[in-house]
């Protein structure tokens, strides 16, 4: 008789185990993915110089390898989040590290401008990632390691985005710019195997077909003001083409709106945008995106700038780099750390805090930035800041809307903090250009200005994180807009609440 208990024993001991792993493995080749994506997007930027001169380009020109990335981004990732939805996750996100591996081994092989546009805007097609990753986390682990593991997936977004920035000088100098893809494609590689043969499917469906219309609409509308906001600074933000763009962007983007609502089987659910747990999570991201491509590009442009001038600190590419690795260490500490509090209280409060801490970070070097000290200091913040805010969003996303629409939510969120990037770098760069001197390095001025511009954003993201409703208002809210009837669950309670 007791050999009949113990077998039982036995085998769930054993299933757990394997349940375990299984688990353990697929947030590995997850976090892979999303490395390898956020590494490509912001690996090229310090080395754009490089890359014109060597394939016979001016840096304008070769600025397009991060257009091309930006706009692939945008329009593909709520698009292939709908598609995860529909037909299964991993079928997708199989297909998205395929186009990936592709565009970054076209990229490394590129003997031309066009040639690594191209690879570049199928690169882009990995923006989905974070979305079809974040499905699977929820669909697939038990509810107590969510809130977690979607901190970490969420984190190594801005992590990647740092580990590019810090990566990019030392590569350039010891091997050559086509390595800045060579090296991330053994990441890529890996994570396709992890996929196909460590994965399984995703069991939660939202049947429907792809709103072909709205897709379209949107494409239009997110290439004509990205391309407009990307190439703004450079034609001149009152010449024609810059001007045309953004009307056409904002015109498509209401006619995108007013066809949403009037679909069976929209691209975007109008109706999620309504929810206080979700318009001001993507609000959130379209700033702290601004901000922190804004500090990738005020940082190491000061680092670099001759001692000469009185405040430049004379740094190389490399150095200048290494700077900014205490904002990828703090990143990787506070995401994870996001998910317990988000457990314990609720994404609202990481959140918060998040968003003082990168209100903190570009306040200590407006005032002044005439020490190393205050640069790491400003670093520290902004990483502490990114780690807790970028985890707390999905988080916040997760509690706000139900299963079968986690991707096409946080594909909005992704596409927002994407267009914050590109509002951010180029604001920043017309920052800095506009405050120049006669022999065209930036004064002074420019970095005080850039540095109170990102504070002032900033701020915005605090108030609208207070907008946010506590997590079961959040979710009861859903339920009245006939969003989700699925009543709420301990998940959606946060730790306080139910004491």
């Amino acid at each position: 008789m007791t050999q009949t208990i113990a077998e039982p024993r036995a085998t769930a001991s054993t299933t757990a185990d394997g349940a375990a792993r299984h688990g353990g493995l697929l947030v590995l080749y997850l976090s892979l993915g999303g490395l390898a994506f956020a590494v490509l997007q912001s690996l090229v930027a310090p080395a754009l110089s490089t890359i014109g001169r060597d394939l016979g380009v001016s840096t304008a020109d070769a600025s397009w390898v991060i257009t091309a990335y930006l706009l692939s981004a945008s329009v593909l990732t709520p698009i292939l989040g709908r598609l995860g939805d529909m037909v299964g996750k991993r079928k997708v996100l199989i297909g998205v590290l395929v186009a990936l591996g592709a565009g970054t081994l076209i990229s490394a092989l590129a003997p031309n401008l066009s040639v690594l546009i191209v690879g570049r805007a199928l690169q882009g097609a990995a923006g989905a990632i974070l979305p079809l990753s974040i499905g699977m986390v929820r669909d697939e682990l038990p509810r107590e390691k969510v809130s977690v593991t979607v901190g970490l997936l969420s984190a190594i977004f801005g992590i990647g985005a740092g580990v590019g920035i810090v990566a990019a000088g030392p590569i350039v100098e010891h091997l050559s710019w086509h390595w800045l893809f060579w090296l991330p494609l053994v990441l890529v590689v890996v994570a396709l195997l992890g996929a196909v043969f460590g994965m399984k499917e995703s069991p939660v469906r939202t049947p429907g077909r792809l709103d072909v219309l709205g897709a379209g609409i949107l494409s239009v509308s997110l290439v004509s003001l990205l391309l407009a906001i990307s190439k703004g600074q450079g034609w001149g933000w009152g010449d024609a083409k810059t001007v045309t763009l953004l009307a056409l962007g904002v015109v498509t983007l209401v006619a995108f709106v007013v066809v949403e609502t009037r679909v069976k089987a929209p691209l975007i659910d109008m109706r999620l945008m309504r929810l206080r747990g979700v318009w001001p999570t993507d609000l959130v991201a379209l700033i702290l995106g601004f901000a922190m491509f804004g500090t990738f590009v005020l940082v190491p442009t000061l680092l670099q700038l001759p001692a000469a001038t009185g405040y430049g600190f004379g740094k190389s590419v490399s150095q200048s780099g290494l700077f900014l690795l205490p904002t990828v260490v703090t990143m990787v500490v506070f995401g994870p750390l996001a998910g317990m509090l988000n457990r314990r209280y609720g994404p609202k409060l990481p959140m918060f805090l998040g968003s003082v801490a990168v209100v903190a970070a570009f306040l200590l070097p407006a005032l002044s930035h005439g020490a190393t000290w205050q640069i790491l200091a400003s670093g520290i913040l902004t990483g502490a800041g990114i780690g807790l805010s970028f985890a707390a969003m999905s988080n916040a996303l997760i509690e706000a809307v139900p299963p079968t629409q986690t991707g096409e939510a946080t594909s909005v969120n992704t596409i927002a903090r994407t267009i914050g990037s590109s509002i951010g770098t180029a604001v920043v760069s017309m920052i800095i250009t506009s405050n120049s001197t006669p022999q065209g390095l930036p004064t002074d001025a420019a970095f005080t200005t850039g540095f109170w511009a990102c504070a002032g954003v900033a701020v915005v993201a605090v108030v609208a994180v207070l907008a946010l409703p506590s997590a079961r208002k959040r979710h009861e809210q859903a339920v009245a807009l006939g969003v989700t009837d699925v009543p709420p669950e301990p998940e959606f309670t946060p730790h306080h609440q139910k004491a």
